[in-house]
Order: C-alpha cells, then sequence, then structure tokens
C-alpha cells in the first residue's frame, strides 16, 4: 500500500480486543489478516479471539451492567450523541476505512456513514423517552405500574456488507435502553467495528459497556457466549441457515432474540408504472452496495406489456457504470467481498442462461485482480431458475414477466423470505392492495430505498424477528415489569 492517507488511517486502528475498556492481544496472541477486495493485499493484521476471550467480553458486560443499568437516561443518551458529533467529524475516515476493507465505492461509504450515524443520533433522543404506565385496575381495587427495565447483556453479531450501520443499528438502542453489550463484527470486514469503538471510548463510554471482540474462530467464540447464562439478548444479522442455528443455541437460555436474516426481494413494475422512476428505483435498489444487501432488489417482476422496455432502459443505463477500486473518482461497481461471491453470482447467471434467459450485460468475472464481477442485466428468467430462489448478493438484475396483479403477487410471495418488496404504480388502490397482499415486514410503493433509522426495519417469514431502528427498535433491548398496589384511596 503506497498511499500515505491510507496507511496513517490503518495504522490508528487498533489491532487488539477491546474487553472492559482496554485494548488487549488475545490470550493465545492469535491474529487474523484483512483483506483489500479490490486488490487481494493484506491492510492490517488485527487479534483473533478464541473462547476464553469470549468468556472475558460477557464477564466485562456482566460487570458493567448494573452501573450502566443505573445510569440516567439523559447521561445516556448524551454519550450516544457525543459519538454521533465525533463520528461526524471523522466521516472521511470511517468512509475511507469501509471502501478498504469491504470495496463499497467511496461515495457510498460517505452515505453509509451518515445512515449509521442516525441510529446514534436517534436513539441519544430515545432513551430519555422510555415509558410506562400508571392506573386503575379495571375492578378498582388496586392501581398498575407498568415499568421498561434492561433486559440485560447482550450479544450482538453483525455481517460484513454494512460494518459501520449495522453496529450503530444494534448498539445505539441497546445503551440508549441501557444494556451492555459484548459485539462481535465479521471477519471479513472488522477495522470499522474496532474503530467505532474507539470513537465510543473518546465519547466517554464507561469500561466495559461495550466489548467488540474479533476473531476467526466464529463458532466456538460465539457459543461460548451464548451458553453463558447471564447473557439475556441475542441479535443477529446474517444469513438465514446460521439464524437458524443461533435461534437453536438460544433457546437453552430462553433469551430473547432479534433475527435479521436473508431477504429475496421482489420488485414489481405494473404497466401503469412511471417508467423513469421505475428505472431509477431499480437501480438505487439493486445496484447499492454493489447488490451486496439483504433488501437489494432479487426478482424484477414487470408486467409484460412493459418489460421489453424497460429492459432497454436499464441496460442502457447499467451500461455506463464505471467498474473499479472503491477509492477512484466515479466508480459505482467496486469489488465483490471476495471470490466466493464471484463465483455466486458466476454460477447463478449461468443457471439462468442455461434455462433459456437472455443475458443483455455481463454475466462474467472480470480478468485481474480483485473480486470484481461486472453489473449483470439478464431477461426472460424462467421459473426454476436458482436465480429465482436464492438471495444474488451481487449486481446481477434478474427480470421475469409476468401477466396479471394476481400473478404478480403469487410470483413476490413465491419464497420463504419475507424483508422487503418494492412496487411501481400509478394507480392508489392498487398500490394499497399490494401493501395488503404482499407477504412483506417492509415495502417501497415507488421508492427504490426505504432504509430509514426512525423506521421499523425487518421482515416476515424466514427473513427474521424482532425489529431495529424506529420507535420499537429500543423495546427490543427492554423488558416489562408489572407491579400491582392497593388502592390509596381505600
Amino acid at each position: 500500500m503506497t498511499d500515505p492517507r491510507e496507511t496513517q488511517l490503518l495504522a490508528a486502528v487498533p489491532d487488539g480486543l477491546f474487553i472492559g475498556g482496554a485494548w488487549r492481544p488475545a490470550r493465545d496472541g492469535a491474529t487474523f489478516a484483512v483483506h483489500d477486495p479490490a486488490t487481494g493485499d493484506v491492510i492490517k493484521e488485527i487479534a483473533s479471539a478464541g473462547v476464553d476471550d469470549g468468556a472475558a467480553a460477557i464477564d466485562a458486560a456482566v460487570a458493567a451492567a448494573d452501573d450502566w443499568a443505573a445510569t440516567p437516561a439523559r447521561a445516556r443518551g448524551e454519550i450516544l450523541r457525543r459519538a454521533f458529533d465525533l463520528l461526524m467529524e471523522r466521516k472521511e475516515d470511517v468512509a475511507l476505512l469501509m471502501t478498504l476493507e469491504m470495496g463499497k465505492p467511496l461515495a457510498e461509504s460517505r452515505g453509509e456513514v451518515a445512515y449509521g450515524g442516525e441510529f446514534l443520533r436517534w436513539f441519544s433522543e430515545e432513551a430519555p423517552r422510555i415509558a410506562g404506565r400508571y392506573g386503575a385496575n379495571p375492578e378498582g381495587t388496586g392501581r398498575m405500574i407498568v415499568t421498561q427495565h434492561p433486559v440485560g447483556p447482550c450479544f450482538l453479531i453483525t455481517p460484513w456488507n454494512f460494518p459501520l450501520a449495522m453496529a450503530t443499528r444494534k448498539i445505539a438502542p441497546a445503551l440508549a435502553a441501557g444494556c451492555t453489550v459484548v459485539i462481535k463484527p465479521a471477519a471479513l470486514t472488522p477495522l470499522t467495528t474496532v474503530f467505532f469503538a474507539k470513537i465510543l471510548e473518546d465519547a466517554g463510554l464507561p469500561a466495559g459497556v461495550v466489548n467488540v471482540v474479533t476473531t476467526t474462530n466464529t463458532g466456538p467464540v460465539s457459543e461460548r457466549i451464548i451458553r453463558d447464562p447471564r447473557l439475556r439478548k441475542l441479535s443477529f444479522t446474517g444469513s438465514t441457515p446460521v439464524g437458524r442455528k443461533l435461534l437453536e443455541q438460544a433457546a437453552g437460555g430462553v433469551l430473547r432474540t432479534s433475527m435479521e436474516l436473508g431477504g429475496n426481494a421482489p420488485f414489481v413494475v405494473f404497466d401503469d408504472a412511471d417508467l423513469d422512476k421505475a428505472v431509477e428505483g431499480a437501480l438505487a435498489a439493486k445496484f447499492r452496495n454493489i447488490g451486496q444487501a439483504c433488501t437489494a432488489a432479487n426478482r424484477f417482476l414487470v408486467h409484460r406489456s412493459v418489460a421489453d422496455e424497460f429492459a432497454e432502459r436499464v441496460t442502457e443505463r447499467v451500461a455506463e457504470f464505471r467498474m473499479g477500486r472503491g477509492t477512484e473518482d466515479g466508480v459505482t461497481i467496486g469489488p465483490l467481498i471476495d471470490d466466493d461471491a464471484v463465483a455466486k453470482s458466476s454460477s447463478l447467471v449461468r443457471d439462468a442462461v442455461d434455462r433459456g434467459a437472455t443475458l443483455r450485460l455481463g454475466g462474467s468475472p472480470a480478468e485481474g485482480t480483485g473480486s470484481f464481477f461486472p453489473a449483470t442485466v439478464v431477461t426472460d428468467v424462467r421459473p426454476g431458475s436458482e436465480i429465482l430462489r436464492e438471495e444474488i448478493f451481487g449486481p446481477v438484475l434478474a427480470v421475469v414477466p409476468f401477466d396479471t396483479e394476481d400473478d404478480a403477487v403469487r410470483l413476490a410471495n413465491d419464497t420463504e423470505y419475507g424483508l422487503v418488496s418494492y412496487v411501481y404504480t400509478r394507480d392508489l388502490a392498487r398500490g394499497q392492495r399490494m401493501i395488503e397482499r404482499l407477504a412483506t415486514g417492509m415495502m417501497g410503493l415507488n421508492m427504490g430505498v426505504i432504509s430509514n433509522a426512525a423506521a421499523p426495519f425487518g421482515g416476515w417469514k424466514a427473513s427474521g424477528l424482532g425489529r431495529e431502528g424506529g420507535a420499537e427498535g429500543i423495546h427490543e433491548y427492554l423488558q416489562t415489569k408489572y407491579t400491582l398496589t392497593p388502592d390509596p384511596f381505600a
């Protein structure tokens, strides 16, 4: 690496575990390498936690739990607000760090800093608004007091694709509610979370409230923490198969769980849609984060009467994309996270074409260094194609024609997933019907990007449990107590 700014930034990222307010190496001295997916180069070596390190992290979270729960809500909120301010001051460093370890274009990394920061600001304001209620019972014999309390120590597991936003989306509500946490970022992109922990430390967060364990020994370390009887909450963002396994482990301790799992989002374009807006929405819904998002549109269901025009317009726009390292000016398609992701996108496209789909653009891995796969458009995708069943997680736009509204609903709901859907129509009544008929936890109606810190993020069916963000998000980290007292007038 020759860029002095990149070298200086990476040197400023701690290379140890953050446990009990101290940065330290793994007990056995183990480390692992973090790579730049655009070049394959190692950009930093950091500590790889073992099972004993995970145990130490939950010990630290438990030790800090009572004091943090007793900290006034306003004080908790002010720390989160200071963290937001520091994040905004350091936004260029955080954005560059994300691009280096994950690959997304720098403009998108800046967008993630803005989005991720909003969770800090939002939940700094929600902390003092935790409320209960008081009133007479229906019989008039007593008074009911309903109060909210921190659920307790939490274990947060975040994915590699949004390394800042997934951390702030979990940490912020937990801290606002009065919970302490252990967070385990993905081994592919741990540096942003480590850097964010340093920001929290600089914001004045007390020792042990947030503990960070980076590791390649994911299964044993996570299981040790999950099976600790003092843990009370598990929050995970990742694949549905891994989520199912974690739910099995969490069952033993009857843990509160939040699961943000896989998606297979339909993007439905009706014959009356504003095609200009539908194309813009399609580009945003598909190619944000190089298609590596659980909210990415996966199946473009387009009315047969406009399918060709939609495909032509989309292909024309996608052909203008520039692929390259995310730090370069004008790049819209950075590398995928690793070579396995490239192989998966290639396999899904090849299967679709073999079954009769038309390849309009892209479709083959890029030559040279780095994990690059070009933006791709395939049309007339046939039933049974793997690309319609599996989450793509790559820059591949697959178009399927439909004939009637009932066909669109059937195709959209024909999946075990139910995270998000997108619908484009000028017909208000049809839009309302689609809200009722599509089995997803979120919908973009004539909108291609829906994520917002003030909104409840989460899915139905195999896409998960619970909600993150919004007024609902903090309640994932609270538990309710009901107290009955005698009638004070008796």
